[in-house]
């Protein structure tokens, strides 16, 4: 298939969207649209897999374990390891550091210590990490101790931010640590984006749905899916006042290029 279009995060491993993945993914083939199917535990992890070996050349995998979404999973490093051999597999995540409803110290604690444990995995493994940071509130906290702990690791592991929200200070921050961002449908119907979106290089944008959430304007308030991606890489052209087609191509070869797709 003539890859076009890259979703770089999507979860075809959870409903509605895995019930109806036969029908997504035949559109997604006839508009030449790749996901990456992300893992959030070890059950979504092999499952994602599994989508990507039904969808040859149209899905991917990530395998990882979700900072707040699962936490009473405790991290395998052994069964992790073996999932993420798996040929599909691309990225280790999402993992990371997520404050948004909860502050609690011993929280942070164990999400930090989880994180560090995903960053050994990317080395052990060679592979790029797909990093889930979201702060709390009016601040950038999440941000800033994801990239200290970066920073304290020296890992060699290449850090991809999806669904990033910071501001332009932490990107500036980010880049120095050679990271690239993904943007979703949001950008599409906020302009709370626009300004970090043209500050960043075009070689460290990509292109996500994190489908089904998040669906773009054209399609708010329904259920978002990989297809929709068309509508980011189109508004992120619009954004920065570049042709389309130049943006299409950079999305897709900065994708091949972290995540050998």
């Amino acid at each position: 298939m003539n890859i076009r279009y890259i979703d770089m995060h999507s979860h075809l491993n959870i409903s509605p969207l895995y019930e109806k993945r036969a029908a997504i993914v035949a559109t997604m083939r006839e508009e030449g649209i790749v996901t990456i199917t992300v893992g959030t535990d070890v059950a979504m992890s092999k499952k994602a897999i599994e989508i990507s070996e039904e969808f040859p050349g149209v899905s991917f995998a990530t395998v990882g374990l979700h900072p707040n979404d699962n936490a009473d999973e405790v991290f395998d490093m052994g069964a992790y390891e073996k999932l993420a051999a798996h040929e599909r597999v691309v990225a280790i995540g999402e993992c990371g550091l997520d404050y948004f409803r909860n502050q609690d110290a011993d929280m942070k604690s164990r999400q930090k210590e989880l994180f560090i444990q995903h960053i050994r995995l990317a080395e052990k493994t060679n592979k790029p990490l797909m990093i889930h940071a979201r702060p709390s509130k009016g601040s950038m906290d999440a941000y800033e101790d994801v990239c200290t702990i970066l920073t304290e690791s020296k890992t060699t592991a290449h850090a991809h931010f999806h669904f990033y929200v910071g501001t332009i200070d932490m990107t500036e921050k980010l880049l120095t640590l050679g990271a690239t961002f993904s943007f979703d449908g949001p950008i599409t119907f906020s302009s709370d984006y626009d300004e970090v979106i043209q500050y960043l290089p075009l070689d460290r944008i990509m292109a996500e749905t994190d489908a089904p959430f998040a669906a773009p304007l054209s399609h708010r308030g329904k259920t978002c899916e990989p297809w929709m991606v068309k509508e980011i890489v189109a508004h992120i052209a619009r954004i920065k006042h570049l042709d389309e087609e130049e943006v299409r191509l950079a999305t897709v070869a900065n994708a091949k290029q972290i995540f050998g797709i």
